[in-house]
């Protein structure tokens, strides 16, 4: 297939420029095509950097576009179960940003919908396309350490986000732990069956008080009997702290924080060097643009997606048990919440 795919995209917030910048500057084998968001000189901004023809203000403009292919979908999370259905409905290929939602019966809704119309769908775990993550993940694949026993995920934000951001994100589980839910499926490649949660409000108490944590260990057991550890904070005051190790039978991998540079400043005071990048799209640019890059070849070649509804879904059962066993001081099986029976 040669020519190009044609995107719109709903949202121009953060993410949603990081996604077009990429389609603009990144990648030749699609173009973005149109812009959509409620804030429309947000998007006629976004769109004059990145050279997009259309603005609108209704996301009817980009589903009942005949010209546009796929979707990128980088609007807040309460919106993302009806536009996923709509964009099946409309024949539009889906690129969905996370959480798919919050509920997991309006999940499990946007997926049957996305089944009916048989349209390509990935969801935006962008870690599991760095290459760091992506080599230990090849330790554990190929069995260079041997049968994996331990898994530490470190995930540490630099600063928290606004408190108004805060109060409609769906807890620190299901807004920033989300992520490393899906890395310890990813790196592992298998299930977690019980998750034990130890949280607390360490870094701002505006944080408690809208009913959230900032600070958290989570423990997982997985199906194949490896042991992991999620190590959350939303303030680590020297960057952005991003790390993982695996303990194995044979041996052990281990990937670090990321650097603006690799110099080290050697004195009769001290030993040390800048400190680690601040800001998650720094870190992971690269990432973005291979994830981008395999939903545009899974649709232009018509093969799987590698972020699949169902890789979606899952960390949003972990999220919501990892929650459950906050509140209720215990540990908490995927299963009892994995159902989805809560109201739509």
């Amino acid at each position: 297939m040669n020519k190009k795919l044609k995107v719109g995209i709903f949202g121009a917030g953060r993410i949603g420029k990081v996604h077009a910048e990429t389609l603009a500057f990144r990648l030749k084998e699609a173009v973005p095509l149109a812009i959509a968001d409620v804030n429309y000189k947000l998007a006629q901004e976004v769109a004059a950097h990145c050279g997009i023809p259309h603005v609108v203000e209704r996301n009817e403009d980009i589903l009942a576009d005949p010209e546009i292919d796929a979707v990128l979908i980088c609007s807040p999370t309460p919106t993302h179960a009806d536009l996923i259905v709509r964009a099946a409905e409309a024949g539009k290929h889906i690129f969905c940003e996370k959480p798919i939602d919050y509920s997991l019966a309006r999940i499990d809704l946007a997926l049957a919908a996305v089944e009916r119309a048989g349209v390509k769908f990935q969801v935006g775990f962008n870690r599991r396309f760095d290459a760091n993550f992506v080599r230990v993940r090849q330790a554990v694949a190929s069995g260079e350490i041997g049968e994996p026993h331990l898994l530490h995920i470190i995930s540490r934000d630099p600063a928290p986000p606004p408190i108004s951001y805060v109060q409609v994100s769906g807890g620190m589980f299901l807004d920033m732990t989300i992520h490393d839910f899906d890395m310890a499926r990813f790196l592992i490649g298998d299930e977690v069956e019980e998750v034990y949660t130890a949280a607390a409000v360490r870094v701002d108490p505006e944080i408690g008080d809208a009913g959230d944590v900032d600070t958290a260990l989570i423990v997982l057991r997985f199906r194949n009997g490896v042991i992991g550890t999620i190590d959350n904070s939303r303030q680590a005051v020297y960057g952005y702290d991003q790390r993982v190790e695996i303990l194995g039978s044979q041996g052990a991998v281990e990937t670090g924080n990321c650097y603006p540079n690799q110099a080290v400043i050697s004195t009769a005071a001290s030993v040390r060097r800048d400190l680690p990048l601040r800001f998650f799209m720094d870190r992971y640019t690269d990432s973005f643009t291979n994830e981008l890059r395999a939903f545009v070849e899974a649709v232009s070649e018509d093969k799987p997606t590698p972020v699949t509804g169902v890789d979606g879904r899952v960390p949003v059962v972990m999220a919501l048990a990892a929650r459950k066993s906050y509140d209720e001081h215990r540990p908490v099986g995927l299963q009892e919440v994995a159902a989805g029976t809560e109201a739509a």
